[in-house]
């Protein structure tokens, strides 16, 4: 794998942790919960999915890699709420330890591991947690974690060059450039993963004809 790979792919597997990171007030930790076994709250209604397939569309037409960008802030915005405020909070707390100035990976997977209890069909919640083995170079379960997220959501584009991270990392270009294809395909405005895909598909292009 060439330094330049290495590099986009680490880059990639960082920004899918730290995006749309809320961050806390100066000075103010988060409250603890009081419990971890809560019921969703009641009144608190679950992510419009039809929201989510709008923002899609737009993000096919987008014009220009700003407007992207935008769109897919928001579709990731959408992707991470859940049905709980506990798993909500537990969600910032595990994505905080994962920054760089304060990163504990064990502690995010510790706490990701708790999320999933209380939301186990919560996408975002394995795509997280995919991404602290990743980082952690736990290939093997970030991989079980990557297919658990796209199989609750199909079109997570972070999910799907996670998955080709991982099989590039494990030497399979093939199957890892058919990933960064499918991701580009639902994101069409993903420079870094273009530019993975610029670079392996000549060698695997060419070798399959």
């Amino acid at each position: 794998m060439t330094r330049w790979l290495l590099t986009s792919i680490v880059a990639l597997a960082a920004s899918a942790a730290l995006a749309q990171t809320p961050q806390p007030a100066p000075g103010a930790p988060p409250a603890a919960p009081k419990t971890e076994t809560a019921k969703p709250d009641a009144g608190k209604a679950p992510p419009d999915t039809r929201s989510v397939d709008a923002l899609f569309e737009r993000l096919q037409k987008a014009e220009d890699e700003d407007e992207a960008k935008g769109i897919a802030n928001l579709i990731e915005r959408r992707w991470l709420r859940s049905n709980s405020d506990v798993a909500d909070l537990l969600m910032t707390r595990a994505m905080t330890a994962m920054q760089p100035r304060e990163q504990d990976l064990p502690q995010a997977i510790e706490l990701l591991d708790r999320v999933i209890g209380l939301e186990p069909q919560w996408a975002e919640a394995y795509n997280k947690r995919a991404t602290a083995f990743f980082m952690l170079g736990d290939y093997e379960r970030s991989m079980l974690d990557v297919r658990q997220t796209l199989s609750r959501e199909p079109r997570h584009y972070g999910a799907l060059a996670g998955l080709g991270q991982i099989l590039l990392s494990n030497g399979d270009k093939k199957h890892a450039l058919e990933a960064f294809r499918k991701a580009l395909s639902l994101n069409p405005r993903m420079p870094m993963v273009k530019g993975v895909i610029d670079k392996l598909a000549p060698d695997v292009d060419g070798r399959d004809t």
